[in-house]
């Protein structure tokens, strides 16, 4: 049985009604750009991560540039992050002029290592960009400590983690900017791209509002150079639409977790995804295990047309780009050591039980 990663065909099918409705409305009133429907899916997030404000931009990699921007950023100055994430992490901080000041992970959680932060921090350091990889908030108790006694801004990047919480608090609530993803593979997806700044200050949520558009607090008239980085109306119409699904979603993607930690449990080579404690609610955008054998595992799944992928198989600091920071290949073990073994297996919503049973006993079979 050929298993896809992902099919968001099967998430038209279920909500196509309401989907179909949401978007001729928009093409119907043609309010395109900053239509009331993004003005309305910025409240409902804003509402669902308990903060007061929340601003939709074009994409996940935006939210990222223009939070660190309202934060501060500028061209010289230093910002803390995981060797370990998705390119636009470590992008957006090169885009800005900045440096990106790479720290090694931790071995089970594969969030960066709170412990590794403080040695990191020079006189140009501005901010500390922790990431909440594969759905799981980093430990953002020290990670928030540390800024605070140094005076550093905090941007979560929560592009994989809408809804996941950390201590009762939603990821990209704990520091001063969270910034999410609805790349359409993401637990919230669009229709293409998009992405949403939230805080909690009046201040970070003006001047992100205006960077948005062009830099302009008032049409045409511009104190800053901004950036065209909109929420698309159509995209905010498909989101309130999946929105009221996203609980749901979460709770579905956690019991296929489970029978995967179930399935995997006792065999040697294989190490399951770790939830840090009870009071964490990972989301599982990815379910990402760790194989020593992970080539195998993956050619053995990829013979089986089951959908697999690693993420990701390049940390920052031995990406080419980046080769201007100085870093040696073997200086973060962790982060090297991960590349070589995780593995993502399919963990959508609509993954069927057969489905998930070929996933496991094909990885059942090389172990």
């Amino acid at each position: 049985m050929a298993v896809p990663l992902l099919d968001l065909s099967r998430q038209y099918a279920y909500l196509k009604p309401e989907l179909d409705e949401a978007v001729i409305k928009v093409l119907t009133h043609g309010k395109f750009i900053l239509g009331p429907e993004v003005s309305e899916l910025e409240k409902k997030i804003a509402s669902l991560c308990g903060v007061k404000y929340a601003i939709g931009v074009a994409s996940g990699t935006d939210a990222l540039l223009l939070a660190l921007r309202a934060a501060g950023v500028q061209p010289g100055d230093e910002v803390i992050t995981t060797d370990f994430s998705f390119f636009a992490t470590a992008g957006v901080i090169h885009r800005l002029g900045a440096r990106p000041v790479l720290v090694d992970i931790e071995e089970d959680t594969c969030n960066i290592d709170p412990s590794l932060v403080e040695a990191s921090i020079t006189p140009k350091t501005r901010a500390i960009m922790p990431v909440h990889l594969y759905g799981q908030v980093a430990d953002m108790d020290p990670i928030m400590e540390i800024a605070g006694r140094h005076g550093l801004k905090v941007v979560e990047d929560a592009a994989q983690a809408i809804g996941a919480e950390y201590k009762g608090r939603k990821a990209g609530s704990i520091g001063d900017f969270g910034c999410f993803s609805f790349f359409p593979s993401k637990n919230l997806g669009a229709g293409g791209d998009g992405g949403m700044i939230v805080t909690r200050e009046e201040s970070n949520y003006d001047l992100c509002r205006w960077l948005r558009v062009h830099g302009a607090k008032r049409k045409y008239y511009h104190d800053m150079v901004g950036y065209n980085s909109r929420l698309a109306t159509i995209q905010a119409a498909i989101l309130l639409i999946k929105l009221g699904h996203l609980r749901k979603w979460s709770v579905q993607r956690i019991e296929h977790a489970r029978l995967y930690d179930q399935a995997f449990e006792g065999l040697e080579g294989v190490r399951t995804p770790t939830v840090r404690d009870d009071s964490t609610f990972h989301i599982y955008n990815q379910y990402t295990a760790s194989f020593d054998r992970q080539a195998d595992i993956q050619k053995a799944l990829g013979e089986a047309q089951i959908g697999c992928v690693v993420y990701y198989p390049v940390p920052f600091h031995r990406q080419p780009c980046f080769d201007y920071l100085g870093h040696k290949p073997d200086e973060f073990p962790v982060s090297n050591q991960t590349s070589e073994r995780v593995l993502s297996l399919p963990i959508y919503p609509e993954l069927s039980g057969a489905e998930q049973n070929e996933v496991i006993d094909t990885v059942r079979k090389v172990l």
